[in-house]
């Protein structure tokens, strides 16, 4: 098929996230993509501020990555994980529980972000089953939150103003705790720990586990807090039994300027989702941790086992491509880079604060966001973008980018340079 063809089709026969499919918003042709480029049909080529959905921060078609796959691929592509092992999952189990928060020993391999998080409600569940407490069937979680898109993931994200209110009334009922307030590297504010006291108090025995996303709160609202919060919340739940869930699919593996963003409250939490970078974006993978006290309280439950198995859980390609982007990780300096990206995304930032149409500006490691104060129409807004030369792709009152790590200073600047045009010139003037 040509490019129109290719276009046509996908237009009337195609779901894309989030979109209608009467009225969709247009999707662009891509032909390849390398390093930090994005190059289309029509041979135009797009600077990559997004990391595909935070995901490639190694960058496109990286040789290293590419290999890793043809290796194993030659060896077994899949095979199934019940009664079964292979090396490249037992090595990646190895690195993750290495590299992760003191503690989190034992590791659970699923296909995606969000059913990694289903993992975790299961695990804190069963804990709880185990520990002959049956009343404990809440779990806490935060206002502006999101945390995937099934249906147990979805009983996790704000049920007001989240991307998932329209199923409200057909959602398990959770407890939801006001967002943070407390700017990243203050201390806790009185607000802040009123709320957590006032919602352990009443529903900590009801409740057998409180899940967040450490530091960042995503796609509810790319909202960035105090660690403060986080050792409050840690401190809470060790004192009410509750266990602690960091869903660090988003914030896991630099994007925060720590390897996970607990490490910046240094805490440890009693189960860890992972996903997005984990295998460099290469293919859709993911990993819950926990630690060895939520592993017995399964086992003393009466299933004994834990009850979930993802057909392609440990998959031996993910496994292997994983493994190698970890190695990537640790010797490309990463840190380095990352604190280089949040220099040049705060010096470009800055002259936002004085255009009437923004709000307000953030920005941590490599996570950028400018807020405006009305909503952006994406399908005008990603049309400027890619006439400049710029994939991005804003939400409700958001522009925001989530570079790959390799990304230059040039590049940036061009990224912030279309936002300014944008802002200036586009659809939304």
């Amino acid at each position: 098929m040509n490019q129109k063809e290719l276009s046509q089709f996908d237009k009337d026969h195609i779901w894309h996230p989030y979109t209608s499919m009467t009225q969709p918003i247009p999707a662009y042709v891509v032909e390849s993509a390398k390093g930090v480029k994005i190059k289309l049909a029509d041979g135009k080529e797009l600077i990559d501020g997004m990391s595909s959905w935070w995901a490639t921060i190694h960058g496109y078609n990286h040789p290293e990555l590419n290999q890793a796959i043809a290796d194993q691929i030659q060896k077994v592509s899949h095979v199934m994980f019940g009664g079964l092992t292979h090396e490249p999952a037992v090595q990646l189990a190895k690195k993750l529980v290495s590299i992760s928060p003191d503690g989190l020993e034992k590791v659970f391999f699923a296909d995606s972000g969000s059913v990694s998080v289903e993992v975790a409600i299961k695990m804190a569940l069963q804990y709880s089953l185990g520990n002959g407490k049956k009343e404990k069937t809440k779990i806490i979680t935060l206002r502006k939150a999101y945390h995937g898109d099934t249906f147990g993931a979805m009983s996790l994200c704000d049920p007001n103003g989240g991307m998932h209110h329209l199923f409200e009334d057909l959602l398990a009922k959770q407890i939801f705790c006001p967002e943070p307030s407390t700017t990243f590297g203050e201390d806790l504010n009185e607000q802040d720990l009123q709320n957590l006291n006032n919602i352990f108090e009443k529903y900590g025995h009801e409740a057998t586990a409180f899940i967040l996303e450490p530091i960042v709160q995503g796609a509810g609202g790319m909202r960035i807090y105090a660690a403060s919060f986080i050792q409050e919340v840690r401190r809470l739940c060790d004192k009410h039994d509750v266990l602690l869930i960091a869903d660090e699919i988003a914030t896991g593996f630099g994007r925060t300027g720590k390897l996970f963003a607990c490490n910046h409250a240094n805490i440890s939490p009693d189960i860890m989702c992972l996903g997005k970078a984990i295998t460099g974006g290469m293919m859709t993978f993911a990993a819950t941790l926990c630690n060895n006290k939520v592993a017995e309280g399964i086992s003393n439950s009466e299933a004994s086992v834990l009850m979930h198995g993802p057909t392609f859980m440990g998959n031996p390609l993910a496994c292997s491509v994983a493994n190698k982007s970890l190695e990537l990780l640790e010797k490309s300096n990463w840190k380095k880079n990352v604190l280089r990206i949040e220099e040049r995304i705060k010096e470009n930032i800055k002259p936002f604060h004085s255009i009437p149409k923004v709000k307000s500006t953030r920005c941590i490691g490599a996570i950028g966001v400018i807020e405006l104060n009305k909503n952006v129409d994406v399908a005008a807004a990603q049309k400027h973008f890619v006439e400049k030369g710029i994939w991005l792709r804003p939400f409700r009152n958001l522009i925001y980018m989530m570079p790959p790590y390799i990304m230059n200073n040039s590049d940036l600047d061009k990224i912030f340079n279309a936002v300014r045009d944008y802002l200036f010139e586009g659809e939304e003037s």
